[in-house]
């Protein structure tokens, strides 16, 4: 159908509508069965994949935007519409509108028909719409068509092209991966510390029941340490020792006491003194210790020998201004007190506090050490003058060198028997065994009449300072006990007046704590047998009493008179 007024126009069915020449005429011709150029380009655009570069420049993936594309329109008509809403322009040289196909077009006059169709006039360039991004850019035309629009690098959206989002994005997982991190850094760090602080448990458990056992502390089994220190208790010991004299220059009296270092055990002891112990003087004759002291103290370390069984290696004597000297010089001592001491203005003593952990200074050591309250025996004042001693060893220097400068510094003129150096060398070794906690102090336990309880005799004297006579020669002059357990006092000096004559060193037994029958001697080295029955001939007595046992009285041989002994 076509726009013409005659439907009997014999050219109606063969010519159709062409365009208008330049007087706005209508020129008919035939029409040749092609596809409308715009209906070919828009094919081809869309035939071609995305990405794909016909020129040869590259494959660069990238998503077009959608755009219109846009082509020179025929004139005095519309464009039209296909699918898609993109507009695509009229073949040129043709008038004939789609959307108006079912339209009649007015001519005004049926022009001749030309021989051939003239060609079409050139549409005028549309005006290029504005670059957005809603709109797709035109594909190049293959064949290399330069005549085609150039695309801008604004027209594509590449995918590796980073944007706000994508940054926001990549430092979000950043973060999440830092926080990620810390966590299971912060995790590692727990488990090693609980590991660490397993492993150091596990250390502190087993050093603590490896030194348990080494001790010998644990139930039913013994260990090495433990059997060393019996192996040593079992064997001879060496000991080192020295006596002390304190003298009290302000308000007169004495105190005694023995300092000993077990060399073989490593552990030291603090021997306490009462003034009541007897000992004997060179002539013989019996005395208290104390006495034997304020008179000079000649022979009185021979005397405790004697006594105790002991090898004492030096006299010091210790006045209390030099205490107080020593224990300045090692910077005051801490100890428990069991009593408030007051002040003294008169004597310039000062108040001593009672408690524990009391800090002295060393007239506040002197003062307490010193110090015997009324009615009080004298253990109290001798266990209190221990306190003060073990606390300077506790101070003095470890190294041999400098507790012998501390004893120079001390300014006292000591003993020809001990020199500083030797005396600043025990002070040291007990110093240290003080500091680890090996040592004693014990009080040394005395009978009225002087004489040394059992008890004393076999916990302190054996055990501690070792008072022995097994090691007696054959050859020398044995040291004889003598107990009574007559009753009768007449009956132990004459006893002891015989042993005497027959020119024995005579050790005081004291009294039997109750009497009995028969006279007995005894000692405990085989070697001292053949001396013993000497003294049972130099008594008077038969043979048949001396047998092998434990000694009552820390001597080589121990007389125990009965009520059968009968003075000759």
């Amino acid at each position: 159908m076509n726009d013409r007024q005659d439907p009997y126009d014999p050219y109606a069915q063969e010519q159709q509508l062409i365009g208008y020449d330049p007087y706005g005429r209508p020129v008919y011709g035939q029409v040749p069965a092609q596809p409308a150029p715009g209906q070919q380009q828009y094919e081809q655009a869309y035939e071609q994949p995305y990405g794909y570069d016909p020129q040869g420049y590259g494959q660069q993936a990238y998503y077009p935007q959608p755009q219109q594309l846009q082509q020179p329109a025929a004139p005095e008509y519309g464009q039209q519409e296909y699918p898609g809403h993109q507009e695509y322009p009229q073949a040129p040289g043709y008038g004939y509108d789609t959307q108006q196909s079912q339209q009649w077009i007015p001519q005004q006059a049926a022009p001749e028909p030309p021989a051939a169709a003239p060609a079409p006039a050139p549409a005028p360039e549309a005006e290029p719409g504005p670059s957005r991004a809603d709109r797709v850019p035109e594909p190049r035309r293959p064949g290399g068509d330069r005549s085609a629009p150039d695309y801008r690098t604004e027209q594509f959206a590449f995918i590796d092209q980073p944007d706000e989002e994508s940054e926001d994005v990549i430092d979000w997982l950043k973060f999440t991966e830092s926080r990620t991190e810390r966590r299971e850094e912060a995790r590692r760090r727990g488990r090693n510390r609980v590991v660490a602080l397993i492993v150091v448990l596990a250390l502190f458990v087993v050093g603590g029941v490896g030194y348990l056992w080494y001790a010998g502390k644990l139930p039913f089994l013994d260990g090495p340490g433990q059997k060393k220190d019996a192996a040593a208790a079992s064997g001879p010991q060496k000991r080192d020792m020295i006596v002390v004299h304190l003298h009290n220059t302000k308000k007169g009296g004495t105190s005694t006491a023995l300092l000993v270092d077990n060399v073989t055990t490593g552990k030291g002891a603090t021997v306490l003194l009462p003034n009541t112990l007897g000992v004997a003087k060179d002539d013989g004759t019996a005395a208290a210790l104390g006495k034997a002291v304020e008179e000079g103290g000649v022979g009185v370390k021979d005397s405790l020998d004697s006594v105790l069984g002991t090898h004492i290696g030096g006299t010091w004597r210790l006045d209390t201004p030099f205490l107080e000297n020593l224990v300045e010089l090692v910077g005051g001592i801490e100890t428990d007190t069991d009593v408030a001491v007051p002040a003294d203005d008169a004597a310039k003593i000062p108040a001593v506090g009672q408690g524990p952990k009391q800090h002295l200074s060393g007239a506040m050591a002197v003062a307490y050490a010193t110090y015997r309250g009324q009615g009080e025996p004298e253990a109290k004042q001798l266990d209190r003058l221990g306190k003060v001693l073990y606390g300077v060893l506790r101070k003095v220097p470890g190294d041999a060198k400098s507790a012998t400068v501390t004893v120079e510094s001390m300014g006292q003129i000591l003993d020809p028997s001990l020199n500083a150096q030797a005396l600043g060398t025990l002070l040291s070794k007990l110093g240290e065994h003080a500091k680890e906690g090996a040592y004693r102090t014990d009080v040394l336990a005395v009978k009225p009449d002087g004489t040394l309880t059992d008890d004393a005799n076999k916990n302190v004297v054996k055990e501690v300072l070792g008072g022995s006579f097994n090691a007696a020669q054959a050859s020398s002059a044995p040291r004889v006990g003598l107990k009574d357990a007559t009753g009768d006092e007449k009956t132990q000096v004459t006893a002891k007046a015989a042993l005497l004559n027959g020119g024995y060193t005579f050790v005081d037994g004291g009294k039997a704590d109750k009497t009995q029958p028969a006279t007995q001697i005894t000692y405990q080295d085989d070697a001292q047998r053949a001396k013993a029955v000497e003294v049972a001939k130099t008594l008077g007595l038969p043979e048949t009493v001396v047998k092998k046992g434990e000694n009552a009285v820390n001597a080589d041989i121990v007389v125990t008179l009965g009520k059968d002994y009968k003075p000759s």
